[in-house]
């Protein structure tokens, strides 16, 4: 299910998704967005509706102090937050011994991160990313692309792509910016 697609554009981060639920062969559009703010993060989610209602209504991500190193406080501060949100929620998965919890796009001022299932911390620098079962489809069209076009025409294309080539992604696209 779904397809989140964020881009880094002078000096701001767009993230942008669809509505589709999915649950086997069925696909309904839902209203509760898939990209939303949290105090200055713009998120965008797959992997599970609760883990995204967990995010927007339950995790407070810590103060970042003005002198710390963003990507260090992303793997830590961040994600330790994170995985106390998820455990009190509910919606921490295991398996063996490995806390798992699902994958999301985070931007933040000028940069864009990708939280993995196993909440490892990725920062790439193409300046996008994509994440869920449209993934591929948009990534190829954001290569494909010119990069000086305006960040939210970019974004749509490629989710309208991703709709296109994929069951699981689905119109209305909603996107957001830091």
């Amino acid at each position: 299910m779904t397809c989140i697609v964020g881009i880094v554009h002078k000096k701001k981060v767009y993230i942008g998704g669809d509505s589709a639920g999915v649950a086997g062969m069925d696909v309904s559009i839902r209203k509760d967005t898939k990209v939303f703010k949290v105090d200055n993060f713009v998120i965008g989610y797959t992997s599970s509706f609760r883990m995204g209602q967990l995010l927007r209504y339950s995790f407070h991500p810590p103060k970042i102090h003005a002198d710390e190193d963003l990507f260090r406080y992303m793997c830590t501060s961040f994600v330790d937050a994170l995985r106390n949100c998820f455990r009190s929620g509910g919606y921490m998965r295991r398996n063996q011994d490995e806390e798992l919890g699902g994958t999301f796009l985070v931007g933040y001022k000028d940069r864009l991160f990708l939280i993995e299932a196993d909440y490892q911390v990725g920062e790439y620098e193409e300046g996008y990313q994509s994440c869920g079962c449209g993934q591929d489809y948009a990534l190829g069209a954001l290569d494909a692309m010119e990069p000086s076009l305006p960040a939210e025409a970019r974004i749509k294309r490629a989710l309208e792509i991703a709709s296109h080539r994929s069951a699981g992604v689905r119109p209305p696209f909603n996107i957001l910016s830091t």
